[in-house]
């Protein structure tokens, strides 16, 4: 079972950001509108997703960098590490909580109900990295091409050749569901049965709602019920031939 998340905000600031950026997450930060914040992802050599992180480009040399609690130390270092010889600052700025409003989470520094905004996320089918499972699941799996955090002619980042590699000429044997069941929540990276992954999970009245990553005929095979996500979120993940 999950339990209330808590988040970190930095700021990214300097002439090399955009750039360092560029190389770093899923995204094209250099083609993002400024002011909006946008879920993307850095990837380990696997092509599997390490951190999870809200990005909101400010301009070209400022941006802001939310992630999870569990995960800002680790991300600190890997920006500093990667980002060594590059004319940039990375601050920790707040901790901020998360609100959904459309399709898109965003941060503030006024205290929100986090349960409320988990449970929501999972029905809006917004999928989050933290600690528990990074280096699971690949950015595909997670449909986050379908949520604007994925660009496949970017060029080069962190597992950029398994992800173009399986978006060109693969495609995933599972991906992402929503899914409610009684009892208690599954705990996250949990195998529900061979096939079915949890993703997130939340409890809610008489039961639980979760995310998982999920073949469908292996869904078919338990005692849940499958939810409806938002129609971006509903199409075949795979690349339209």
């Amino acid at each position: 079972m999950t339990t209330s998340m808590a988040f970190t905000s930095f700021t990214l600031n300097g002439v090399d950001a955009q750039k360092f950026l560029q190389g770093q997450v899923t995204v094209n930060v250099e083609a993002l509108a400024e002011n909006t914040t946008q879920y993307t992802a850095i990837c380990d050599l696997k092509g599997r997703i390490q951190f999870g992180l809200w990005l909101t480009k400010l301009s070209s040399e400022n941006f802001v960098i939310v992630t999870t609690q569990d995960q800002a130390v680790e991300l600190a270092k890997h920006i500093k590490k990667f980002g060594a010889f590059s004319k940039m600052k990375l601050e920790d700025a707040a901790q901020v909580y998360p609100t959904l409003a459309g399709d898109q989470t965003t941060f503030a520094t006024e205290t929100t109900d986090v349960s409320a905004w988990e449970v929501q996320a999972i029905l809006a089918g917004q999928a989050y990295i933290n600690q528990a499972i990074e280096h699971v699941f690949q950015p595909q799996e997670l449909r986050l091409h379908q949520r604007g955090g994925v660009h496949y002619d970017k060029g080069c980042y962190l597992g950029q050749e398994v992800i173009a590699r399986l978006w060109f000429k693969a495609k995933p044997k599972a991906w992402l569901h929503a899914i409610s069941g009684t009892g208690a929540a599954p705990a996250q990276a949990e195998q529900l049965n061979k096939g079915v992954q949890v993703v997130n999970s939340a409890a809610v009245e008489n039961g639980y709602v979760a995310l998982v990553v999920a073949r469908p005929e292996a869904l078919a095979e338990l005692d849940v019920q499958v939810l409806d996500l938002p129609e971006a979120l509903n199409g075949d993940v795979a690349r339209p031939q």
